[in-house]
């Protein structure tokens, strides 16, 4: 269990790990992977129009955000790369825009446990007694982008990120339907079942020196009021290697009491 705490939050972050774009950038109607990643490709894309069609779409599209007050989920995650790879179970809790709390366990045994809040990243090392204090910076650190306690939120619960109505192009078909948008960030190509539920996001890094790309697939939805929420979801992050995560969520809860348990021993070095 080394290695889970890094593994989780690059598996939180995934969403987001692509490079700021230093200027626009033409994006061509083919979009391509990299070589480690499956290859995604938009053909036949209809040029997007002053209709108000796109506008619409979008707005569908954000009526499936989900909403909440508490969040409580038990989470199987499965991770491989290069040098192999684990499973651990998490259990997350979290506040609407207050506080993230996340225990990670292996084998029955609890190994780490995360608190995030919206200035501070806390991660308790349990096995060897420590204790890692950083201000919310540190998730910019991790990804290189100014990713906030906000953007966390947002890919925990599974509600897209980074997306804009700067849409370029498009694809409708019986299956849903495909966007592609440019933003001030990297090129995001989305794709919507017939429900508007996401069922793919793929980023590609605009700054060709990083090369770096991220899938996220969303499956097996659920409906509980009104909310319309993937219970998997499967993501691959490349640049030089690839890193496959698998996320299973076993049960979840909105809108329930929670508490945030955090109290650090006074053995523990702070780190």
């Amino acid at each position: 269990m080394q290695n889970t705490p890094l593994y989780f939050l690059i598996l939180l972050v995934s969403l987001v790990a692509c490079r700021p774009v230093k200027r626009a950038q033409k994006i061509e109607i083919a979009v391509t992977s990299k070589d480690t990643v499956q290859r995604v490709v938009v053909d036949s894309v209809a040029k997007v129009d002053s209709s108000g069609i796109l506008k619409d779409w979008y707005q569908q599209m954000g009526r499936r955000t989900i909403t909440f007050n508490t969040f409580y989920a038990k989470v199987k995650v499965d991770y491989n790369d290069a040098s192999g790879g684990g499973q651990a179970t998490a259990f997350i809790r979290m506040k609407k825009d207050s506080v993230i709390w996340v225990s990670l366990n292996q084998l029955g045994i609890e190994g780490y446990r995360l608190l995030v809040t919206r200035d501070s990243v806390y991660l308790m090392n349990k096995l060897k007694n420590r204790l890692q204090v950083r201000s919310i910076q540190y998730l910019q650190e991790l990804t290189e982008l100014p990713l906030d306690f906000q953007g966390l939120q947002e890919v925990i619960i599974g509600n897209p990120v980074f997306v804009n109505d700067n849409i370029i192009s498009y694809k409708k078909n019986d299956d849903g339907l495909m966007l592609l948008m440019l933003g001030d960030v990297f090129k995001h190509l989305i794709t919507l079942d017939n429900n508007f539920n996401v069922v793919l996001s793929k980023l590609d890094d605009a700054n060709e020196l990083r090369n770096r790309t991220c899938v996220i697939r969303y499956s097996n939805y659920e409906y509980m009021n009104n909310i319309a929420f993937a219970t998997n979801r499967e993501i691959s992050v490349a640049e030089k290697s690839k890193l496959d995560v698998t996320l299973e969520f076993k049960n979840y809860t909105f809108n329930q009491p929670l508490t945030f348990p955090f109290n650090v021993p006074s053995k523990y070095k702070r780190m």
